[in-house]
């Protein structure tokens, strides 16, 4: 009998085993094939275009090396993580003391100031050879640091979805360029200006969406973006159409251009170095991204700051309260098209040549992602997922050990789209609120305190 008893318990404990490996092993299985379909034109195939047409080349090793990765991750977190009953990640939930966060908080504004303020002396101190480089990098990152803190306030602030944020960015681009072709207006007086149509293109914009909220009025701002990048592409008599603008003049240093001779390294003795003219570039994205920022902070303390946050929280309790909710989100389309306009100056005059091309969705989707993944709200979120995002494709193109893993024919940017979205599907999953979750309340009644993540609108309008 006790025979009995104990071969009855092992069956028993045996039997969860091994479904368990059934059910995880199936799992995995569709996980695979999933991969194999979806990843056959992107992994299996290439095309490259020779004389006389198309060179069609199969990659089976690479597509069946991606299905048995995928396989084995797959079949591991459903053995440890999904399916058992004792996940190994079950000890993993770390406590950090609220004070820490703050301390932390406090100390990384200051440090990552200034680091950006002394970056271009540091690079070319640690990488002479590739300093230009680098700088450009820079610069390219500090134009997105820009854009993620204009449309925060549109998104994180206001609420409002817009996927049409890179029509200001176009609007910007286009008012200096032809203000400079057709007036020859420099660039320092063209940026107010650029700025200010802009604006004026945000209330455009803000007066037909007044009523619209969630998904609706992501679909009107998408094709907002749209409109603005086909009257660009078609109106060649004005705008260059497809060819474009170019020749866009560079700015100046109080009149002093960055030439070899009579310009800025001869007025102040310097040998001449085209790095001076990045140098240059990098300090003005930077005084615009940090003016950007502190407009920002100051409106978040008046009422048209408390006025956007209150609408993004709950749109019928902020009328029911007596604000003006018509003045409140034009003022928040206006003012973030403003910054979004800037930064469109600016981009011109970095590139010289701009075209409707360099306007596309793809890059509403990556500021609007840069403000999702660094958290609705957050300044210094934006500054982190605009490092990581757009830092993150330069380390793509220095990955060389890939090359010996997949074939010399590799090329990782090639899939930076493809990383880009699995960092973003990681991330939602890790962090539904983005990078920083956690908010400072503009107003605070006796004591300050930071609102979770829970606590938090997902900045929807509703």
């Amino acid at each position: 009998m006790a025979w009995q008893t104990r071969s009855r318990e092992s069956l028993m404990a045996s039997a969860p085993k091994s479904g368990l490996m059934a059910d995880s092993v199936k799992d995995a299985a569709v996980a695979a094939i999933l991969v194999a379909v979806l990843g056959f034109f992107f992994l299996a195939l290439r095309t490259d275009i020779v004389t006389g047409g198309l060179d069609l080349t199969y990659r089976w090793g690479l597509w069946f090396t991606a299905i048995a990765i995928t396989f084995g991750i797959r079949l591991l977190l459903n053995l440890f993580v999904f399916k058992t009953t004792k996940p190994i990640t079950g000890g993993m939930n770390i406590s950090v003391p609220p004070g820490l966060l703050t301390g932390i908080g406090r100390v990384l504004g200051p440090v990552l100031l200034l680091v950006a303020l002394t970056l271009p002396f540091i690079v070319m101190a640690v990488y002479p050879d590739r300093d230009r480089q680098f700088i450009d990098l820079a610069i390219l990152i500090m134009t997105y640091v820009m854009l993620g803190w204009g449309l925060n306030i549109v998104v994180g602030l206001a609420g409002l979805l817009d996927l049409g944020y890179v029509a200001f960015y176009a609007v910007g681009a286009y008012s200096f360029a032809l203000l400079a072709q057709y007036f020859d207006i420099g660039f320092w007086m063209a940026l107010p200006l650029a700025g200010l149509l802009a604006a004026t293109w945000g209330i455009i914009l803000g007066f037909p969406v007044l009523r619209l909220r969630g998904d609706y009025l992501a679909i009107v701002t998408l094709a907002f973006g749209e409109i603005i990048r086909v009257v660009l592409l078609n109106w060649y008599e004005f705008t260059g159409g497809p060819d474009g603008i170019s020749g866009i003049p560079k700015p100046s240093f109080f009149g002093l251009d960055f030439t070899r001779k009579g310009g800025f390294a001869e007025f102040f003795g310097l040998d001449y170095d085209s790095i001076h003219r990045f140098i240059y570039l990098y300090y003005i994205i930077l005084l615009l991204a940090l003016i950007t920022n502190f407009v920002t902070l100051r409106l978040r303390k008046l009422p048209i700051g408390r006025a956007w946050e209150a609408l993004r929280e709950d749109e019928i309790a902020c009328r029911s309260l007596g604000i003006n909710t018509t003045n409140t989100k034009l003022t928040a389309f206006s003012i973030g098209a403003m910054f979004g306009g800037f930064a469109g100056s600016f981009f011109a005059t970095r590139q010289g040549f701009i075209s409707p091309e360099s306007f596309t969705f793809l890059e509403s989707a990556i500021i609007l992602a840069i403000v999702v993944l660094g958290g609705l709200g957050s300044q210094i979120g934006v500054v982190i997922a605009s490092v990581v995002m757009i830092g993150g494709i330069e380390i793509l193109r220095n990955l060389g050990f890939l090359k010996e893993v997949f074939g010399p024919d590799f090329e990782p940017t090639q899939y930076r789209m493809l990383i880009f979205g699995l960092a973003m599907v990681l991330i939602m999953v890790w962090k539904p609120r983005g990078i920083i979750s956690s908010r400072n309340p503009s107003a605070v009644y006796k004591e300050r305190r930071k609102i979770g993540s829970d606590m938090v609108a997902q900045g929807e309008g509703h």
